[in-house]
């Protein structure tokens, strides 16, 4: 059963409509009542344990709901996404960006790889209250996961880039795609790096900004 108390106002579902719709993107109610479940689980589960900062749970919906849609948002326009896409999420903690990716995306099947116990307890939780059928919850560090042939693998916050590439790399198929969250500052210097792109974006009511990395598996 869904939560029936709403952990945030209002005002973050317009902001956050608001900035979806700032890149032509129009998700479904159903998809959006999703989010917002989503939001409500990690929000109740947070009075409980440890998830995420305190100071992030009032703007949950705009700054970790936003960010992690980005890469579905730029991917989409680039035409990169097809359905039974193989999508891998090193260290998923509490389900960013893997589980809002997993709503949007609903015939691209992900895994969620999270070795910590409480969070692996939690995200087996939510994907049942959301009866997501395309995400698997893998509890193990991604190194001693078996996931192989990624057609994509995201991260978000957890090393330096070249770290998360270095992990992620034997497990992405050929012409796959490593993406992650970063600030932009920490990766302006890979703007001239080969087959890396950067996309900057920017939060709303944040003032730093911020950078989707893009790097393609060529050997």
């Amino acid at each position: 059963m869904f939560p029936v108390k709403h952990f945030f106002d209002e005002n973050q579902e317009r902001l956050l409509i608001s900035f979806l719709n700032s890149f032509q993107v129009f998700l479904a109610e159903k998809t959006l009542e999703q989010l917002f479940d989503y939001t409500n689980l990690v929000l109740e589960g947070n009075e409980k344990t440890n998830l995420i900062s305190k100071n992030d749970g009032p703007k949950f919906l705009t700054r970790h709901i936003t960010d992690s849609l980005i890469p579905y948002i730029i991917l989409s326009k680039k035409n990169k996404l097809s359905p039974s896409m193989k999508w891998a999420d090193m260290g998923s903690g509490a389900g960013c960006p893997v589980f809002p990716l997993a709503i949007a995306c609903p015939d691209i099947h992900f895994y969620a790889v999270e070795p910590r116990a409480k969070r692996i307890l939690f995200l087996e939780s939510v994907k049942e209250n959301l009866n997501l059928k395309n995400i698997t919850i893998v509890g193990k560090r991604f190194e001693t996961s078996e996931i192989n042939h990624c057609d994509i693998i995201s991260c978000r916050a957890l090393s330096t880039f070249e770290n998360d590439w270095q992990r992620a790399k034997p497990a992405l198929r050929q012409h796959g795609l490593f993406v992650t969250l970063k600030s932009f500052e920490s990766v302006r210097e890979l703007q001239e790096t080969p087959h890396t792109e950067i996309v900057k974006y920017s939060l709303p009511e944040e003032t730093q900004n911020y950078a989707l990395v893009i790097r393609g598996y060529y050997e």
